[in-house]
């Protein structure tokens, strides 16, 4: 019976891959297409090679990388302790503290980026005679916009939270700590050399999440008035068409290569490691 039920969904699984396949392949090989033909040329890659050097790409780029660094920091910062905390001492809050972290899921985005205008026009309105206006004023520097970060950071947190909650359930969290005090060790040395090594798979699942998300994040960054690299690549669709679906496509190869080496990175164990276990 098993064998039959094996051979029997073998092939469906093959449709399904097959069809799955042809959904995400055939729009990205007809966006290779659009930028590679050019009417009454023969097909060249003057997109691609041209990318450099047009202007705008490299200042978008690295504020994209730089605004997703400091998010990917800051929402780590946040949550890696929190979920270590639901699973040592407060098991009970985890209900309250998983639907906190699905409402950005739930608000609209457009909602969201009227509540952070709404908050902005605070510091003009309410707060001019004050130093915290120089505070509203620092977060909106377009240099490196602090605000976006905060943004980002709180739109990260459906992803985050569900990557962190899969790595913990993988591991005995309360079994590591205690034999890390057993042996002398303070609580935050216990989770720096006992849980964190353990969570390397899902904080760089988290990481590489967080990284997708800030990339591809546009409605919030063009509504705010910055210009990371989704707002440049959306500005230069109507002049440079070609261009822009250039860069998108270099953008998500981009994005898969780096999904392949952090899967490839959190699935390697080292040799010590190893070792140890023997």
């Amino acid at each position: 019976m098993a064998r039959l039920t094996t051979t029997t969904t073998t092939p469906w699984r093959a449709l399904v891959l097959a069809a799955a396949a042809l959904y995400f392949l055939v729009p990205l090989a007809a966006s290779v297409v659009f930028t590679v033909d050019v009417p009454g040329r023969a097909p060249n890659l003057d997109a691609y090679t041209r990318i450099l050097d047009t202007e705008g790409f490299l200042p978008s780029l690295l504020l994209s990388l730089e605004l997703a660094a400091a998010t990917i920091a800051v929402v780590l910062l946040l949550m890696v302790p929190a979920t270590v905390a639901l699973r040592l001492t407060a098991p009970k809050l985890r209900p309250v503290v998983e639907v906190v972290c699905s409402l950005p899921l739930v608000v609209p985005p457009i909602a969201f980026v009227a509540g952070i205008g709404t908050v902005l026009k605070w510091g003009p309105e309410h707060f001019s005679d004050t130093p915290f206006f120089q505070t509203f004023v620092a977060i909106q520097n377009p240099d490196f916009p602090v605000v976006l970060v905060l943004a980002y950071a709180v739109m990260a947190l459906p992803f985050v939270y569900r990557a962190l909650d899969a790595g913990l359930s993988a591991i005995d969290v309360r079994t590591l700590v205690e034999a890390a005090r057993s042996c002398g060790a303070s609580m935050p040395h216990a989770l720096l050399r006992a849980v964190l090594p353990n969570l390397r798979g899902a904080l760089l699942n988290a990481s590489f999440l967080t990284l997708a998300l800030v990339l591809g994040e546009f409605t919030t960054a063009q509504l705010l008035g910055f210009r990371p690299f989704a707002v440049w690549i959306v500005n230069i669709s109507g002049s440079q068409a070609q261009m822009s679906v250039a860069v998108s496509v270099m953008s998500l190869l981009v994005t898969w290569l780096l999904l392949l080496l952090l899967a490839g990175i959190g699935s390697r164990r080292t040799p010590s490691s190893t070792t140890d276990r023997k």
